[in-house]
């Protein structure tokens, strides 16, 4: 996997409409991404815990919280929202995965100003530990009205990532869980990974994605699980926010950075490990501090890159970190690094139409040619072959776009293995480009 610095997050993220939908666990997912598109750093253990603060990290409360009373019933609300010049993330808590209260919120999106590019959602430990025995009837059903609204609701263009109730501990000692249930944590641990099956199961009958996060940290509970049994520390949910934006990137055609696939935020157990490699993990940079990524590895035989390789772009310099969002008008240089071309957003702009960084965006191939601004003193003449050389440390490939490719989704425990599912026809691309030869 692919750590994305937050520079590359700014770009993957450029322009978008971000809505993430869930408990406190999802809370903290949206707190992440938050922290990521300003700066390469990871939260602290006393921003997990914080809930319903005023503001977090240049972030504003819109609604409940502490603006109201603070309490741990199924009624308690807390509205979030980060907005810059290019970016609006937006934070809704639920305390159940379909209600009144979630009706309104489809509304509000469905009838404001910006239509979402991107839901992340999740729903679980409330809906069976909080609203009686027998609570799997009602589950079930709210699922199927969820989906089924969504499928409404949701624009063609618009990606849904359901992720799945990460696993919970043997002794689950939270503050939201009832007395009660404490002495059953081992059939809350059963009915989280029954529950994740019929989520995940209807989720792709209606064409959603599907984040099994129970699959991926299902062995890191006894390091990466706070002492409550329920939530995670900063490590595992910056693991999350990168397996998050790698299962979007792909979604979207982005091609990632070929770096070291080794540099993980939680490393594999010894017995995994293959013998005679040295792993060395990348340096975290926060603040103004710089970094240096790794050089570009040689392709490890029979790794294939995520997509199909265009022509190399040219290098540019990667951005400074910026302990500020990026300003709304940019001055752009007087040669552009690549060509400036048509920008891929969403239906609506949230302050203004005019973007740095183009090429994320574009729906068609880089031309072979660039534009320079040419001044009046200004001679052409032979140009010198220029000898190739490795690109330095500082410089890094330029993430590119591509259309029209089928999707693959990783084989997990809710899908037959060794089977490529059927591409889902409902976010088929308006604009397909023929596959490269």
């Amino acid at each position: 996997m692919v750590h994305l610095l937050a520079s590359e997050v700014r770009q993957l993220l450029h322009n978008k409409f971000v809505v993430i939908l869930g408990d406190s666990v999802q809370r903290a997912v949206y707190k992440d991404l938050v922290l990521l598109l300003q700066k390469d750093c990871l939260l602290t253990l006393s921003q997990l815990k914080a809930k319903g603060e005023h503001t977090f990290e240049q972030d504003e409360l819109v609604h409940g919280g502490q603006q109201g009373h603070m309490h741990n019933g199924t009624h308690y609300r807390e509205v979030r929202q980060f907005c810059s010049g290019q970016h609006l993330v937006r934070f809704y808590f639920l305390t159940r995965v379909y209600s009144d209260y979630l009706e309104d919120v489809l509304e509000e999106l469905q009838s404001g100003e910006h239509h979402p590019d991107l839901v992340i959602m999740n729903s679980c430990l409330w809906d069976i530990t909080r609203y009686g025995k027998d609570f799997w009837p009602s589950y079930r059903r709210n699922l199927e009205r969820l989906f089924g609204r969504l499928r409404q609701m949701l624009s063609e263009s618009c990606l849904l990532v359901w992720n799945t109730a990460m696993p919970v501990g043997d002794k689950i000692t939270s503050r939201f869980v009832p007395p009660e249930v404490q002495f059953t944590s081992s059939s809350v641990k059963i009915s989280v990974i029954e529950a994740n099956f019929y989520s995940s199961a209807e989720a792709q009958k209606h064409g959603f994605d599907v984040l099994d996060l129970h699959f991926h940290f299902r062995r890191h509970t006894g390091k990466y699980l706070q002492t409550d049994g329920v939530h995670w520390n900063q490590c595992a949910h910056r693991h999350l926010s990168q397996l998050l934006l790698a299962h979007v990137a792909d979604a979207w055609g982005v091609e990632l950075p070929r770096r070291d696939p080794v540099d993980k935020w939680i490393p594999d157990g010894p017995g995994r490990r293959r013998p005679g490699r040295r792993l060395e993990r990348q340096p975290l940079v926060c603040g103004d501090q710089p970094a240096c990524p790794l050089p570009r590895p040689l392709p490890l035989p029979g790794r294939q890159p995520l997509l199909p390789t265009p022509p190399c772009p040219p290098l540019f310099p990667l951005l400074s970190p910026q302990r500020h969002p990026i300003p709304l008008h940019q001055v752009m240089p007087p040669f552009p690094f690549c060509p400036q071309e048509t920008c891929f957003s969403s239906d609506h702009l949230f302050q203004s139409d005019q973007f740095s960084l183009n090429y994320l965006h574009s729906d068609v191939p880089p031309s072979t040619q660039t534009e320079f601004a040419v001044q009046g003193d200004f001679q052409y003449g032979p140009q010198p072959p220029m000898p190739r050389f490795s690109p330095p440390c500082y410089q890094q490939r330029v993430p590119e776009v591509h259309r029209g490719f089928p999707r693959y989704h990783p084989p997990d425990p809710y899908m037959p293995w060794r089977r490529r599912p059927k591409t889902s026809k409902r976010r088929a691309s308006a604009y397909k480009e023929p596959r490269p030869q």
